[in-house]
């Protein structure tokens, strides 16, 4: 299984799919890294040599930020909206949406799951 950027990527898929397994790698970047590192996309990642991994590694290295400085740099930007009171970096604090999404019937994803509310039942006037 070959180390790229720190990362196991897939032995048995072809490396621009085996790319994007790295975080911060997506198709764009991944087709940008074998262009300038002269391999051929359809090549399976275990038929690389120590040559083209080290290749890739260094494109990667240079000019790309990668896995934990990419997750640290994100943790940063949204700590940084936290801290100067932005609309934005209330949400984040809130635990709701940050990019205009409607709550009222959706978001489960950010709110987690129901809250059941006693409501008033029974009350007669």
């Amino acid at each position: 299984m070959p180390r790229i950027a720190g990362v196991d990527i897939p032995d048995n898929k072809k490396i621009y799919y085996a790319l994007q397994y790295i975080h911060g790698v997506g198709p764009k970047f991944a087709a940008e890294i074998l262009v300038e590192a002269q391999i051929n996309p359809d090549i399976r990642a275990r038929e690389l040599d120590d040559l083209q991994v080290a290749s890739v590694n260094g494109i990667i290295d240079s000019g790309y930020i990668v896995e934990g400085a990419l997750r640290r740099q994100v943790g940063q930007n949204i700590q940084r909206l936290r801290e100067i009171r932005s609309y934005r970096g209330d949400r984040h604090r809130r635990g709701l949406p940050t990019r205009g999404q409607r709550t009222k019937c959706n978001a489960r994803t950010r709110k987690g799951r129901k809250k059941t509310v006693a409501g008033k039942k029974g009350i007669k006037g």
